[in-house]
């Protein structure tokens, strides 16, 4: 049978009043045939156009310059973070320890095979558990130096305590030192720099103190210029030396009311040595542009690893100041060897032995940190690190003979690790907490 097709009769004609129908619409191209499939690319982006032609406005005067924008920031940043990794692979200072000190372990080597002794050096400071090489605690010692006007005021926290006895203690703490915040909270094992943070608010001090998980260290905040000094004295000499003078500078940008912090420090020549560390502590106000003048603080520890710019004062070095470390080393009976940070109201104080409080004092394994100055070539950095090591086996030699014991190898390897496994819960520092 035959189909028969709309507008038909069963022999294939016309019906009669088909083809008076208007052809119009879709009908027109079935009744000829004819579809122009051909037209539709051509068609296309004019119809996409009319239908979307808002849309491609926005894009032009928006989005456009906005993707350029935010891809020349991200070029900016990938290109400053390029020299902020060649800046550190070509500057000794940066280096990683354990490249840096690669030659310093060979040369200590040799001392030990010399001196006979693995661990000598851990008798240099009898006062220090193995001679403040590692995992000392540092209220033991401001307390081994006196509780006296050079030392900054401070007070422990054993982990053990619950959280609302380690908030009276603070406060009792305060009150009774006529303290107010900013307070430093450090841990009581620490080194580099490791946990230590400024608390400027009392909810970051609520928080720091529900977040400590090992003995820690409270400690009022003192403000001026921050020093290291190291000394030593050997035991048969009645007075010491200064080995090394640092003067630490904290790091900081000034804004110019244009550039965003972010901005500041990829553009700042010292900050973008340590900018993923800076970027990352700063993360909170990485998008803020200061106003012009203002000084933007990236950290308020003098330590190397956390962006403090080391200079060598060799010249504030004196006898003024060579006799006032001295008898403040004289106090702790037992301390030979190691390096005082100290903070100054000023250069000139510094100088003339005012107003020097104290905020640690570290034993065998303590550096001159001036070598850390970027104009200080590595040879010299070595040469005195050579030095001080030196003087630490000596110094332990002349102990031994007073029968002093070093500390054994064993001994030394459990403090090792067990300082490893607290420093995994010291404090972080994070822009939160001022």
């Amino acid at each position: 049978m035959r189909a028969v097709t709309k507008g038909t009769s069963a022999t294939g004609r016309p019906r009669p009043g088909a083809l008076a129908r208007p052809v119009t619409g879709r009908g027109a191209w079935h009744l000829t045939g004819w579809r122009p499939t051909f037209l539709m690319p051509l068609l296309l982006p004019f119809v996409t156009v009319a239908v979307a032609w808002p849309g491609a406005v926005v894009q032009v005067a928006l989005v456009v310059p906005l993707r350029w924008l935010i891809g020349a920031g991200a070029a900016h940043r990938r290109r400053r973070l390029i020299v902020s990794s060649w800046r550190r692979l070509t500057h000794w200072e940066f280096w990683p320890l354990w490249i840096a000190y690669a030659p310093v372990a060979v040369y200590v080597s040799w001392l030990m095979v010399r001196h006979r002794s693995a661990t000598l050096f851990t008798a240099a400071n009898p006062a220090m558990p193995a001679g403040g090489v590692i995992g000392e605690s540092k209220f033991a010692i401001l307390e081994g130096l006196g509780d006296w006007r050079r030392v900054a005021a401070s007070e422990r926290l054993d982990s053990g305590l619950p959280l609302e006895e380690k908030r009276r203690r603070v406060a009792a703490f305060m009150r009774t030192r006529g303290l107010v915040l900013p307070v430093v909270l450090k841990p009581d094992a620490g080194q580099r720099g490791s946990g230590v943070i400024v608390v400027r608010t009392t909810d970051a001090l609520e928080a720091a103190l529900a977040s400590c998980r090992v003995d820690t260290v409270v400690q009022a905040y003192v403000g001026g210029v921050e020093f290291g000094v190291f000394y030593y004295r050997r035991p048969s000499e009645t007075t010491g030396h200064i080995l090394s003078i640092t003067r630490k500078l904290l790091p900081v940008v000034e804004g110019d009311g244009v550039r965003t912090v972010e901005r500041l420090i990829l553009d700042d020549e010292r900050a973008v040595c340590m900018a993923r560390f800076h970027l990352q502590q700063q993360a909170l106000q990485l998008g803020r542009v200061p106003a012009a003048g203002e000084r933007v603080p990236l950290g308020d520890c003098g330590s190397h690893c956390r962006g403090a710019l080391f200079l060598d004062g060799a010249n504030l070095r004196s006898a003024v100041v060579t006799r006032t470390f001295d008898d403040i080393a004289r106090r702790f009976d037992g301390f030979y060897f190691g390096r005082f940070d100290v903070r100054a109201p000023s250069v000139a104080a510094f100088v003339e032995g005012r107003d020097i409080t104290i905020l640690e004092l570290n034993g065998v394994t303590s550096e001159a940190t001036h070598i850390y100055d970027p104009h200080v070539p590595v040879i010299e950095a070595y040469r005195v690190l050579f030095e001080q090591w030196r003087l630490a086996f000596e110094i332990g030699a002349e102990n031994r003979a007073r029968g002093i014991a070093p500390t054994p190898v064993r001994d030394l390897l459990r403090r090792a690790i067990v300082y490893r496994r607290d420093a995994r819960h010291h404090l972080r520092p994070q822009g939160s907490w001022p």
